[in-house]
């Protein structure tokens, strides 16, 4: 718990809701892409830890690894706890390229999460407030309620608000 609420930690293909005040937290994004869907007048949020950019040709149980499949539980997921569709913003960050040097296209799933989150939250007509990708570091984030700040720190220490 923090001073403002409760913490919700969210782990590597997985996602959560927030209502209220409080914070959502991810670490361990490689070439993983947390992506934060939210609706600050109804002091909602949702976070998922998205691991690969297409989820596979049958239903999956678990709609969070996914980008495709993430983007669109989040929105249910809000829309379900009283979010209103034409408020939601959306802030992601990750994707990074962890093997430096590698031009193998299946092994630049960083950028290709990272491209597909954006893709999906076009799609879906939700504006993109801020994101934070690239690059060969890790992150980890917070996203806090009410502010609707995303703080991003990197495996070298730098932090940076969005």
């Amino acid at each position: 718990m923090t001073d403002e609420g409760i913490e919700i930690r969210v782990g590597i293909a997985e996602g959560a809701i927030l209502r209220g005040k409080g914070r959502l937290v991810t670490a361990g994004l490689g070439s993983c892409v947390g992506v934060v869907i939210y609706d600050a007048d109804g002091r909602i949020a949702g976070l998922a830890h998205v691991m690969l950019p297409e989820s596979p040709p049958r239903e999956t149980r678990a709609p969070q690894k996914y980008a495709d499949t993430a983007i669109d539980w989040l929105i249910r997921e809000i829309v379900e706890a009283g979010g209103c569709p034409l408020r939601l913003r959306a802030k992601y960050a990750g994707g990074a390229q962890m093997f430096q040097g590698v031009k193998m296209e299946a092994l630049r799933v960083g950028e290709r999460n990272a491209e597909a989150v954006k893709k999906r939250l076009a799609d879906r007509g939700i504006p993109v407030m801020a994101s934070d990708v690239g690059g060969h570091q890790g992150r980890t984030l917070w996203f806090d309620l009410p502010s609707c700040v995303l703080t991003v720190r990197t495996a070298r220490g730098e932090t940076r608000a969005l």
